[in-house]
């Protein structure tokens, strides 16, 4: 019975299937009393593609152009984990200018996926303004990622033993002078996102997320490091040209916070998109020191991955993307499997959103930083 003999029930409230354009599809079965959220139930499959299987009927090059699209945002990331333990399973050696191409395209397709959010997050919030300023900044980065690769959300650039090609004569030089305005006009950005009253006012202490929780659903990436998860596998167990980035004394650091709110993990991701431009900034320098050399190792006709088994898992701008390759010694995997790192991120919120109110819902809903195509895959 309800205040004054009225009786009440709970309402149970359906949060989509619609597509709030960075996420993609995502419906939530809510269950209110009044305005405050009893239970929630993230329904995923909306855009389920069965990726893992169409890997095992595609040789390990064609694997290649599926890897980009499950995380749109991560392109060059998600071909990464791919290529590396196809690599490993060879015992191929990939050339030393390639790791470092490699590793600067990594960081600034990070920057892309980074200032996605940034612009984003505060849309979904009711802030219009800062979109226009995060598009701006990716139009510079874009630029260069498109010029090397020719793709601006399907780079399809690496390749088994390295990259398709070389980048072109004076790329760097171009790169280096995006690097140099994305940073004159980050602090318009910051000072939008950050120093806003009312940003602050719908987030801070809102949507609070403990690490013990974050470790139980396996939540990685900056939304488990905005909750004090010191986790970073580009320093823990270091591809490409990390370990030397993020040795001693290097530009790489990992970002954390401990209040694990929505405020903390809008800190990290601006915090972390700093360090990713500090990155690509020592890529920069050390591709000038090296000579010119090859950029990738030749393969056969058909190509055939020895008999056994290899987990490769990469620092995504979302967190920990993984493939576990099996081969039977064929030209395809007998067994691929991604671990992505947007289904953690989705399905903690059902232990998220309880005790809060629908205002706050989507203010949690956004700062959880996911694509709903590197859920259902």
């Amino acid at each position: 019975m309800g205040v004054g003999g009225l009786a009440t029930s709970d309402m149970v409230l359906n949060i989509g299937p619609q597509h709030p354009a960075t996420h993609g599809v995502l419906r939530l079965k809510i269950v209110l009393d009044g305005e405050r959220i009893v239970s929630a139930d993230p329904v995923i499959g909306y855009m389920h593609r069965g990726v893992d299987k169409l890997f095992e009927v595609r040789d390990y090059r064609q694997i290649i152009a599926l890897t980009n699209r499950h995380d749109w945002l991560a392109a060059f990331g998600n071909e990464l984990g791919i290529v590396l333990a196809v690599e490993s399973m060879l015992g191929m050696e990939v050339p030393e200018r390639a790791v470092w191409l490699r590793t600067l395209l990594a960081e600034l397709n990070r920057v892309l996926s980074h200032l996605m959010f940034l612009g984003s997050y505060p849309l979904e919030l009711g802030a219009i303004t800062p979109v226009f300023y995060a598009f701006r900044e990716r139009e510079e980065i874009q630029a260069v990622m498109e010029e090397a690769t020719g793709g601006r959300m399907h780079y399809m650039f690496n390749r088994v033993g390295g990259l398709r090609e070389d980048v072109p004569a004076g790329w760097t030089g171009r790169v280096r002078e995006a690097l140099t305005a994305v940073r004159r006009r980050l602090p318009d950005l910051f000072s939008l996102v950050s120093g806003n009253d009312i940003v602050i006012a719908r987030t801070r202490g809102v949507g609070v997320l403990d690490a013990a929780t974050c470790a139980a659903y396996g939540v990685t990436g900056p939304i488990a490091r905005a909750s004090g998860l010191d986790l970073d596998l580009r320093r823990d167990q270091p591809y490409l040209a990390y370990a030397e980035l993020f040795a001693p004394g290097g530009p790489g650091r990992v970002v954390t916070r401990s209040a694990g709110d929505c405020m903390a993990r809008l800190e990290v991701l601006l915090e972390q998109l700093e360090v990713s431009l500090d990155l690509a900034q020592a890529c920069l320098d050390r591709l000038e020191t090296l000579p010119a050399g090859p950029v990738n190792q030749r393969l056969p006709k058909v190509l055939k991955v020895p008999e056994g088994e290899h987990y490769a898992v990469t620092e995504n701008p979302l967190g920990f993307n993984g493939y576990l390759v099996v081969s039977r010694g064929e030209k395809t995997p007998w067994r691929c499997k991604l671990r992505s790192a947007s289904f953690s991120n989705v399905q903690v919120l059902s232990e998220m959103l309880p005790g809060h109110l629908v205002s706050d819902m989507v203010a949690i809903l956004g700062s959880m930083f996911f694509v709903v195509g590197d859920v259902d895959k």
